[in-house]
């Protein structure tokens, strides 16, 4: 294995519980900022211990342990129907949420921003992979 390949590796390990220290301190900050310190501090508290689970659980769980170092084919595949599932279940969410915003005589908003983003990204990504594949 090259230097390279452990320092990917080492680097992919991190990303999850790194992502989830970032959030906290972003909800912390806001919390902070908003005059909501209870709701920072609990949001920090709440992905610091998310990312020590995470750290924990990786040595006894091989899920956990290829859903972060990405080398089984298999987990990878798993997450790539997982994450396609959940994004297909927030896009229902969403659109049902505008369509009773529109019911209650409302304009829609946020969900009609958050379908515009979502619907953007998907055509993005089609043509993305369509090009490059």
């Amino acid at each position: 294995m090259s230097t390279n390949d452990t320092r990917r590796r080492s680097t992919q390990q991190w990303a999850v519980p790194g992502f989830a220290v970032a959030a906290g301190i972003a909800y912390l900050i806001a919390g902070i900022a908003g005059d909501e310190i209870g709701f920072g501090i609990f949001g920090f508290a709440l992905m610091l211990t998310v990312a020590v689970g995470v750290l924990a659980v990786r040595r006894r769980s091989e899920t956990v342990q290829g859903l972060l170092d990405r080398r089984d084919e298999r987990i990878v595949q798993i997450d790539l129907k997982a994450t396609a599932f959940a994004g297909s279940v927030v896009i229902a969410a969403v659109l049902i949420a505008f369509i009773v915003e529109i019911a209650r005589g409302n304009d829609g908003s946020p969900y009609t921003a958050l379908g515009a983003i979502g619907g953007v990204a998907y055509l993005a990504s089609v043509i993305w992979n369509r090009v490059r594949g």
